[in-house]
């Protein structure tokens, strides 16, 4: 573009992708701020909050690009809110591997609930101990959480040999999730992936019912071992089950996805049957522990047990559905991955130099049908990107005492965007430089236009509604 704001050179070329809708916007008279989009088209009113700590792109690009959620217990959902997932969610115990863990503050719940729980089976076995035996309870959730973290490690020191970068480990409420970053690239790989912990488990188990034989039964450390044994035991067949979101779900969505080629088809079998399994565990836990089919006394209708019973099969099974509708949910923005490009997401932009008034540049951005503006020095180099959020908080009145160069965010590393990337490659370009607008340019260097985060998050938003 030269400095009247006339379109030239590539962006010219490529009017049909971009310049075509913007270009009718031109209705707003000049000097009033940049032509509003067409309803059609993704809106950036909302780019100030949604990018100015790219919560808006962060979230959405580590959903949808591929990241996946592994872990030892149901709660370990693929994407499960997937939502807002900071670095400082717990506190951090080391970095096996150079991946973080971290412990949740859900944990502490849950280790006081064991420590309550383990605490009376112990009463009626080891009754000398008297108030001790919480002390020993303690004792074992822990041991029973540093067996999750092998779980974990199993599925990261897997994700690291296949070169998936793992993003951190947590433990939480019912166990713990390992953030990988990527989805396998084959079936195959996926498979490993998935088995590897519930595999760890198995080993862990047998190798508490070997240490069963060295210690003296009815005795502190026989008690301890004995249970270390059967709640490694419950993980790894829980999470064999074949259903999303837990390790077996993964497992038969990759024999799905070698069967017929399609991982698509892969997630939604496996979300399904985890739907299917969710509710076997509402209906059929309760049932099977008042019948006494679990080995346990039958407990009367009504009683504590009972609705003690039905309260954890409600929470399983809430998890375990929501963590199967997360998978579809993710799956059907991996499906229009492709659909996201920078070209076609991008808005028209017109250079002005540092020193030009607020209202001189938006009425050069109207006469060119532009809705961006972007920032070039004496030679029409780009060096930042004015912040439409900076712009709609300046009133009208003040606009032709205002240079551009206050309202705009310097041009940092990771901030020029290909205009020819897409889905993935896009994300996570977006993911590694957090900001609110990036310009885009060509392979020659040329700008394009800029991109707008709040326009990335529409087109995901929309991209949610299409049908797979």
């Amino acid at each position: 573009m030269d400095e009247s704001g006339k379109p030239q050179g590539p962006q010219d070329a490529q009017e049909s992708a971009t310049a075509p809708d913007t270009a009718k916007e031109a209705g707003p008279e000049a000097g009033k701020g940049l032509p509003e989009r067409t309803p059609d088209e993704p809106s950036g009113t909302d780019t100030g909050t949604a990018g100015e700590n790219a919560s808006g792109t962060g979230t959405a690009a580590e959903s949808a690009s591929g990241k996946s959620r592994r872990g030892a217990t149901p709660g370990s959902v693929d994407g499960a809110a997937n939502g807002r997932r900071g670095i400082g969610g717990g506190i951090l115990m080391g970095k096996p591997f150079g991946v973080p863990v971290y412990v949740a503050p859900s944990w502490f719940l849950v280790a006081a609930l064991i420590t309550w729980v383990f605490g009376g089976q112990l009463e009626r076995v080891l009754p000398e101990l008297g108030g001790a035996r919480y002390l020993v309870s303690l004792f074992f959730a822990v041991a029973f959480y540093a067996s999750v973290l092998v779980h974990e490690l199993a599925h990261t020191v897997a994700a690291l040999r296949f070169k998936l970068p793992v993003r951190r480990i947590q433990l939480q409420f019912f166990g713990g999730v390992s953030e990988i970053e990527k989805e396998s690239e084959t079936p195959g790989r996926e498979f490993i992936l998935a088995f590897v912990g519930p595999l760890l488990s198995l080993v862990l188990a047998g190798v508490f019912y070997g240490a069963m034989y060295l210690v003296e039964p009815g005795t502190v450390p026989g008690v301890l071992i004995a249970g270390l044994m059967i709640s490694n035991l419950i993980v790894a067949i829980f999470n064999l089950l074949p259903g999303l979101p837990l390790d077996g779900g993964r497992m038969l969505r990759a024999v799905v996805w070698a069967v017929t080629g399609k991982p698509m088809t892969g997630t939604v079998a496996a979300a399904w049957v985890g739907r299917a399994l969710a509710v076997a565990v509402l209906i059929g836990l309760p049932l099977l522990t008042h019948t006494g089919a679990l080995g346990n006394e039958r407990p009367d209708i009504g009683g504590v047990d009972s609705l003690t019973d039905a309260l954890l099969a409600a929470i399983l099974a809430a998890i375990i559905w929501t963590g199967a509708g997360n998978s579809l949910r993710m799956a059907r923005l991996r499906a229009h991955l492709p659909d996201l490009r920078a070209r076609t997401l991008t808005r028209r932009a017109v250079p002005v130099e540092s020193h030009t008034p607020l209202s001189e540049a938006l009425r050069r951005a109207n006469d060119a049908g532009a809705r961006a503006l972007v920032v070039v020095d004496g030679h029409g180099t780009p060096t930042a990107v004015v912040r439409e959020a900076a712009i709609v908080g300046i009133p009208e009145h003040r606009r032709p005492w205002v240079a551009v160069s206050g309202l705009a965010q310097d041009l940092k590393e990771g901030m020029r965007v290909p205009a020819e990337l897409a889905g993935e490659d896009l994300l996570d370009h977006l993911r590694a430089t957090p900001a609110t607008e990036y310009l885009v340019v060509e392979d020659t260097g040329e700008i394009y236009g800029v991109l707008s985060t709040a326009d990335v998050e529409k087109a995901f938003v929309a991209a949610m509604a299409r049908p797979s």
